[in-house]
């Protein structure tokens, strides 16, 4: 256990000291925030205001842009930031620092938890900070949270940081070069928040395509911290004497309501998916970390390059 923990906090080092990977962490959610502002928040405002009444109070249009906003980047930094954060683990084959941990008697399990809840530990602070940001900008814009749907935004995060931390994981142990952390951290920031319904919501794909990304895990992620960043506006019209069926109408247009196949997702089904996808995650990367498992899987990938 003090190995791990002292494992744990050279990556944590490492990463806090590597002054141009941590300022592009904690600067992306910022860059994002600004233009999610500057160019997502019109987009949003038009569609809710097409949707809605004439004479309808300000403040819950800006609560219902601020909660989406926020949602979609948040839901997208998790697992960026979480790319970024675990670049350790490739800068250590790159370095060939990896080699001095492997003749110690170290266990190779022990490496990989290391390396995991450093990543976790870094990527938990970047976007605890970003969340903060979020909080400042929705209180100046369109406040209804209650203190509950703070507590369960924050553990949303949470849950998503460790979703993130094992994808990431996962993927970057079969990185070696420089070239390819690039490649994967540009493929990632650049695609992810499409096909995780954060720059646009499943609801404005066809049929076809949402019922494929309703396989994806980042898909059920993100209606579960839209879900608690808009609860309280909903709560507010409710109280105001909306309309159910213009309430659940919105629900639906925004990914709070997810169907698979057209059967209704309950919350705790979402909160069910990411979890158990995070512990097969992290399952997979301990195995793969595994001396014998990797030992065969190298032996497997060499008959079937010399049967080719």
């Amino acid at each position: 256990m003090s190995v791990t923990c002292e494992l744990i906090k050279r990556n944590c080092k490492l990463y806090f000291k590597d002054k141009g990977m941590f300022f592009s962490s904690m600067i992306t959610p910022v860059i994002l925030l600004v233009l999610y502002i500057t160019f997502l928040a019109k987009v949003y405002r038009d569609i809710f205001m097409s949707g809605m009444p004439s004479g309808t109070e300000e403040k819950i249009i800006n609560g219902l842009v601020g909660g989406q906003l926020f949602s979609s980047l948040m839901a997208v930094i998790c697992i960026t930031v979480a790319f970024c954060s675990n670049l350790i683990t490739v800068q250590d084959k790159v370095t060939e620092s990896i080699k001095d941990f492997l003749i110690t008697p170290i266990k190779r399990s022990a490496l990989a938890i290391g390396y995991y809840a450093a990543t976790f530990i870094c990527t938990f602070i970047v976007c605890i900070s970003a969340t903060g940001l979020c909080f400042i900008y929705i209180g100046a814009t369109g406040w209804y949270m209650s203190a509950v749907d703070v507590l369960l935004i924050i553990t949303d995060v949470f849950l998503l940081c460790m979703f993130g931390t094992a994808l990431s994981s996962v993927v970057n142990i079969f990185l070696r070069t420089q070239g390819q952390m690039s490649a994967v951290g540009t493929i990632v920031s650049a695609g992810y928040g499409f096909i995780c319904g954060a720059y646009m919501p499943l609801s404005q794909f066809g049929e076809g395509l949402r019922n494929t990304l309703m396989f994806l895990p980042g898909t059920y992620g993100t209606s579960v911290i839209r879900n608690h960043a808009m609860a309280g506006v909903f709560r507010e019209m409710e109280k105001t004497g909306w309309p159910t069926e213009i309430i659940e109408s919105i629900r639906d247009s925004v990914d709070c309501n997810i169907y698979f196949f057209g059967d209704k997702v309950d919350l705790w089904v979402s909160y069910l998916v990411v979890t158990i996808t995070v512990f097969v995650l992290i399952g997979l990367y301990v195995l793969l970390n595994n001396k014998n498992f990797s030992a065969k899987l190298k032996n497997l990938f060499k008959k079937k390059n010399k049967v080719n």
